[in-house]
């Protein structure tokens, strides 16, 4: 946005998608076999080569959901279901969410009822849907700000929901306005209950 006269995130956004989809659309074999032959039923290591497999198969997975189509929506919830750790577990999910609907919602009602114990995992649940870039999304982050999960007086929930929010181009600058509003009555509140938690989610 930098080589802009006027900023325009959606332009960006909507360079930024037709690229990813369009390479998704053209190398779309390569990356499912890219996914299986990286699909592991072993148990979770953390060394060189393990993160080096997952971070490929994710990375494929998530070029993949940008298709929307049925077979990758499958073939990611399949990968949702299998996997044997969070990690893949979250990217299978990350996937899902690229786009609206019941099976998105399903799958991140699920993966907050297996994970409600996990304090960290659950942050990184809400910074997933509140720097999500699906229409509209403000009306699903106010709405995470009344779940149970959440709450306004800690700081690592509000700077998962509300930073991760404002950390969303598409949404947080929304043309209609809705997500600076947001912002300024999340402000508003925080203000009042920890004046440096709000003076940090505005300086971010």
């Amino acid at each position: 946005m930098d080589m802009m006269s006027i900023a325009d995130p959606d332009a960006v956004h909507a360079v930024r998608t037709f690229i990813k989809k369009e390479l998704a659309f053209q190398l779309k074999d390569d990356l499912l076999a890219a996914v299986t032959s990286n699909r592991s039923s072993e148990a979770y290591a953390f060394d060189h080569d393990s993160v080096a497999r997952r971070a490929l198969k994710n990375t494929c997975l998530a070029y993949l959901a940008s298709l929307n189509e049925p077979d990758v929506t499958e073939l990611a919830l399949n990968e949702y279901k299998s996997a044997t750790n969070m990690t893949e577990q979250f990217a299978a999910l990350a996937a899902l969410s690229q786009n609206p609907g019941q099976v998105r919602e399903d799958a991140l009602l699920d993966f907050y009822n297996k994970w409600q114990q996990d304090y960290l995992v659950v942050s990184k649940w809400f910074a997933l849907q509140a720097t999500s870039d699906i229409p509209g999304n403000v009306v699903n982050v106010q709405k995470l700000l009344a779940h149970p999960a959440f709450d306004m007086r800690n700081p690592n929930k509000v700077y998962s929901l509300i930073g991760g929010f404002c950390g969303s181009p598409v949404s947080f600058h929304a043309k209609d306005g809705s997500g600076y509003k947001f912002l300024g009555e999340v402000v508003l509140q925080l203000d009042k209950i920890n004046p440096q938690v709000s003076l940090t989610v505005i300086a971010k």
